[in-house]
């Protein structure tokens, strides 16, 4: 649920700060007041796109924030995200969108206060609002339309998306076959190089680390001679001449111990020489572990640079570093293997089968549960127009079958209407009026909105080309809406307003450099009274039109 919605300087809006309840919401005001404008900001805080034109004149930038009440999948996307905290202390049960434009149509997005996405503010939005626009009813003349919103009322987003992988995972299959078919002699020369540099790297077989463990050894066996002479004589300064720094230290620290008890003032002297006396002859032993293991070994040498020169040699003959021929060697063994398979005609042809027979299985299944939901959706949508002042008419779902399954499935969705009794259903496009497809647009988005497990739904003037009774039901199907979640709405008709549980109007005034700001405020009920009876009788209010405003408020 949207609990706040911060705007500054928006289009022709200075600074707003709007608190928002449950139930039923309605904005109006007069033409070019900027009603939309505050669904466009909130738009802007769910992902929507955005340019140097939102920011208001003469400001440096446009900033929005919606605060929303969270819900479990939403909670569950945050800490997949790492985006739960907002840093406020009330991190746990809302979520702060936020969105910045510059002047310059720069555009950065937040999320509890961490730099986001559009992307991750799109799909959080869809958790959050679903927003039905002005011009919902022009997008139903599209097919693609008709389909998304029809999948989305069923709940089978998921399984077309299924069915979508699928056909892409089928085409690519296709598409294999016929590069291997184009591409034979081009695959043989390549797998005949890789066969031949494959065979070099079987022979020399380089290990992983071998460079670096065979370089050091070879560091080693060149130098034995010194590494023997060096630690030879580091043994003898150390233990094993007269002169021994072991034996000398282990004196001095004798005679202190016996110094000490006649004068406990040089145990601090002792207690610094008696671990150098200990570090000293550890030291001793490891030179002389270290020294048993060295020996002069020309013939292991020999063997050492020859194998340092062949690893060499095939690097510098493939252009590659030394250290990499290992990971080499694997990635011209699996590329060797997959040309292996592209020319294998059969074994592509048997992939692409399996790819579409995969495919038609989820297809199918679409198809079956479209079917299933087509019937409930029409029959919801007729009853919804027997309301909306289309008596006798009818709505149908037709399920189109295409001659070869497409990346949507094996049928084109069809919306088809008959506006009243007696005539036969044609496709919505081509027969509804627009006050027919207006009212067919609102059944949709009432009875999808019911559906839908959206907490927040937001109309943005979906009463265009409605009026008289059909208003009146309209205001009584949003209120109904409202009783579950929070419903805001846009509207011109006095009927709909009137059945608001919270009132806003939005008015235009100057600001103090002579332009136009737009404002929005909450009404009481006298105040609203007078917003109806405004949108009743236009800019002339009577004691009638304010009597009639007042009955509708109160029925």
């Amino acid at each position: 649920m949207l609990r706040h919605l911060s705007i500054r300087d928006f289009v022709i809006v200075a600074a707003l700060d709007l608190e928002f309840d449950r139930g039923f919401t309605v904005f109006s005001g007069e033409t070019g007041a900027g009603k939309s404008i505050l669904i466009d900001a909130l738009a802007l805080t769910l992902g929507a796109r955005a340019d140097a034109s939102v920011v208001r004149t003469g400001q440096s930038r446009a900033d929005i924030t919606a605060e929303f009440a969270t819900h479990e999948q939403v909670e569950r996307w945050l800490e997949e995200q790492a985006l739960s905290d907002s840093g406020d202390g009330d991190s746990e049960d809302c979520v702060l969108l936020r969105r910045v434009v510059d002047a310059n149509g720069r555009s950065r997005a937040f999320i509890n206060g961490t730099p986001a996405t559009l992307t991750q503010l799109r799909e959080v939005g869809e958790m959050l609002v679903d927003i039905h626009g002005q011009h919902a009813h022009q997008l139903l003349m599209r097919p693609d339309a008709q389909r998304d919103l029809f999948d989305t009322h069923a709940g089978l987003t998921a399984a077309a998306a299924g069915v979508m992988r699928a056909h892409r995972g089928w085409r690519d299959a296709a598409h294999a076959v016929e590069l291997a078919q184009t591409r034979d002699r081009e695959l043989q020369l390549e797998r005949e190089r890789l066969a031949w540099q494959l065979a070099e790297l079987d022979k020399l077989a380089p290990q992983p680390g071998e460079w670096e463990e065979i370089g050091a050894e070879h560091r080693r066996l060149s130098h034995s001679a010194n590494l023997i002479e060096g630690v030879q004589g580091a043994l003898n300064a150390l233990s094993e001449s007269d002169d021994a720094m072991v034996a000398q230290l282990g004196s001095i620290v004798s005679k202190l111990r016996d110094l000490a008890e006649i004068d406990p003032a040089l145990n601090d002297a002792l207690a610094s020489l008696e671990p150098a006396e200990i570090q000293l002859r550890e030291a001793a032993y490891s030179l002389t572990h270290y020294a048993q293991r060295l020996e002069l070994d020309p013939d292991r040498l020999a063997q050492v640079d020859k194998r340092l020169d062949a690893l060499h040699s095939i690097a510098r003959k493939f252009r590659l570093q030394p250290e990499t021929l290992p990971e080499e060697h694997e990635a011209r063994r699996a590329q060797l293997a997959a040309l292996d398979a592209a020319a294998d005609l059969d074994g592509l042809r048997a992939s692409e089968a399996k790819a579409k027979e995969a495919y038609l299985v989820e297809a199918k299944a679409l198809s079956k549960a479209r079917a299933k939901a087509a019937k409930a959706l029409g029959a919801a949508v007729t009853t919804g127009m027997q309301e909306l002042s289309m008596a006798g008419g009818s709505f149908e779902v037709a399920l189109v079958a295409l001659t070869e399954g497409g990346a949507h499935g094996l049928e084109q969705i069809e919306f088809r209407v008959a506006g009243h009794a007696g005539v036969p259903l044609r496709p919505l496009a081509k027969v509804a009026s627009g006050g027919e497809l207006a009212r067919i647009s609102l059944a949709l988005a009432v009875i999808a909105s019911t559906a839908s497990p959206t907490p927040t739904l937001i109309f943005d003037e979906v009463d265009t080309g409605i009026g008289g009774g059909v208003a009146e039901v309209v205001g009584r199907l949003l209120h109904q809406l409202g009783h579950d979640r929070q419903v805001l709405c846009v509207t011109h008709l006095p009927q709909v307003a009137a059945r608001g549980d919270h009132h806003f109007q939005v008015a235009k005034a100057a600001d103090s450099n002579g332009g136009t700001v737009s404002t929005v405020s909450p009404l009481d009920k006298a105040s609203r009274i007078e917003e109806v009876a405004r949108m009743l009788g236009g800019l002339e209010i009577t004691a009638t039109t304010r009597k009639h405003a007042k009955e509708m408020l109160t029925a």
